[in-house]
C-alpha cells in the first residue's frame, strides 16, 4: 500500500515518524516544511498529487484542514483513496473517506491498536455491527461493478432485512448475519466473473473477483491495437469480464514490447515477464511449438505464462492464436470465506 503522510507541527512530525515505524511493510512517505521530510507547496497541491496516485492518505492534524484539502478532489467511492485523520496528540484515528472500499476503516483500526488511541468510524453498518459488503469485497480482491447498489444493500441490512446471496464460486464459512442464499429475496449479491448483468434479485449488487491471468505471446512490434481489440474479444467470447482480469503475463523477452505493455497499463493490471526457464517449469499440458522454442528457449510462452501467474489455478482458455498473437486464460483457485 502507498501511503501518505502530512504534518504540520513539531509533535505532529514526530508522530508521523511513528506512524510509519508501525507500517514496515508499507510504502509510507512523510510529508512536512522540515528537514528529513517530502517538501509541499501548499495542502492544497499535496492533497491534489495524494488523491490522485496514494492508496491512503493520512493527515497529522486538525480535522478541518483535511476536509478543506481533499474537497476539490474527490471522484467517487470506488476510485477515491482512504483518507484518515489522527489529531498531533495521537488520540484519535478517524476515517475520514473510503472507509470501506478504499480501506480506511481497516487502517484506522490498525493504527489505532499500534497508536494506543481511539479509533473512530462513522459509517452506518461498522457503527451497528452489519455486514458491510463493500469492505468485504475490498478485503477479497472483488471489483464492485455497479457501485450506486451498494446503498440498497447496506439499506436492506439495515432495515433488518435479509439479503440473498448468489454465486458461482464455492462458499467456505458461516454466512454473515443477514445473509442468505435464497434466490426469492429482493435484494442480492451476485458474486461471479460473468459479463451477465441480469442477476437473481430485482436489486442485484454484482461483484466480480480479480482472479484471471491473460498470457500473451505476439511477433515483434505487433500493433497495440490489434491485440488490445483481439484479447478484448476473446473475453468478450469467454463471457468474462474484463475486470476481473489480475494480471497479464509474458516472457521477458517480450519486456519492450509495446502491445503488451500497453495492453496491461490500458486495463490497470500488472505485468508479469517470466525467463524461459521458468517458464520451462511450470507443470501442466500445454500445446508445445517447436518454432516457439527455438525463438524463446521455451514450447509455449502464452500458456505456461497464466498458469504461472495463477499459482497453479484453473484453465479456462488453452493456447488460441490468431494473426501471430497468441492468448491464454487461467483462474486462481478462489472461493468465498466469510
Amino acid at each position: 500500500m502507498n501511503i501518505d503522510v502530512i504534518a504540520f507541527t513539531d509533535r505532529g512530525r514526530a508522530l508521523s515518524r511513528s506512524i510509519a515505524a508501525q507500517l514496515p511493510e508499507e510504502q509510507v512517505q512523510l510529508y512536512a516544511k522540515a528537514a528529513g521530510f517530502q517538501r509541499y507547496e501548499t495542502v492544497r497541491s499535496f492533497a491534489q498529487y495524494a488523491m490522485g496516485h496514494a492508496d491512503a492518505i493520512v493527515f497529522v492534524g486538525a480535522t478541518g484542514i483535511a476536509v478543506r484539502a481533499i474537497a476539490p478532489f474527490v471522484q467517487s467511492k470506488d476510485t477515491d483513496p482512504a483518507v484518515l485523520v489522527i489529531d498531533e496528540n495521537g488520540r484519535f484515528v478517524i476515517s475520514l473517506l473510503s472507509g470501506h472500499i478504499g480501506g480506511a476503516n481497516r487502517l484506522v483500526q490498525r493504527l489505532a491498536l499500534a497508536l494506543g488511541a481511539v479509533p473512530v468510524i462513522t459509517t452506518a453498518t461498522d457503527g451497528r455491527g452489519i455486514f458491510a459488503v463493500d469492505s468485504w469485497a475490498a478485503e477479497h480482491n472483488c471489483v464492485v461493478r455497479n457501485i450506486n447498489a451498494i446503498k440498497d444493500i447496506s439499506g436492506a441490512l439495515l432495515r433488518g432485512e435479509q439479503v440473498g446471496l448468489h454465486s458461482t464460486f464455492p462458499v467456505s464459512g458461516a454466512l454473515p448475519d443477514g445473509i442468505a442464499t435464497d434466490l426469492s429475496l429482493t435484494y442480492g449479491v451476485e458474486i461471479s466473473m460473468d459479463r451477465r448483468d441480469d442477476g437473481p434479485f430485482a436489486h442485484t449488487l454484482y461483484l466480480t473477483p480479480r482472479i484471471v491471468h491473460v498470457g500473451l505471446g505476439c511477433k515483434r512490434n505487433t500493433p497495440p491495437d490489434a491485440l488490445a481489440r483481439w484479447a478484448r474479444q476473446v473475453l468478450e467470447r469467454e463471457k468474462i469480464d474484463i475486470r476481473a482480469v489480475a494480471s497479464v503475463a509474458s516472457i521477458d523477452l517480450k519486456r519492450d514490447e509495446a502491445a503488451v505493455c500497453r495492453l496491461a497499463q490500458a486495463w490497470h493490471v500488472p505485468v508479469q515477464f517470466y525467463t524461459a526457464q521458468e517458464l520451462e517449469q511450470v507443470q501442466g499440458d500445454f500445446s508445445p511449438s517447436e518454432f516457439v522454442r527455438r525463438v524463446t528457449g521455451t514450447d509455449n510462452v502464452c500458456q505456461r505464462a497464466a498458469a504461472k501467474a495463477s499459482r497453479g489455478g484453473r484453465c479456462l482458455l488453452q493456447k488460441t492464436a490468431q494473426d501471430g498473437m497468441t492468448i491464454s486464460l487461467y483462474c486462481e483457485d478462489w472461493r468465498i470465506v466469510f
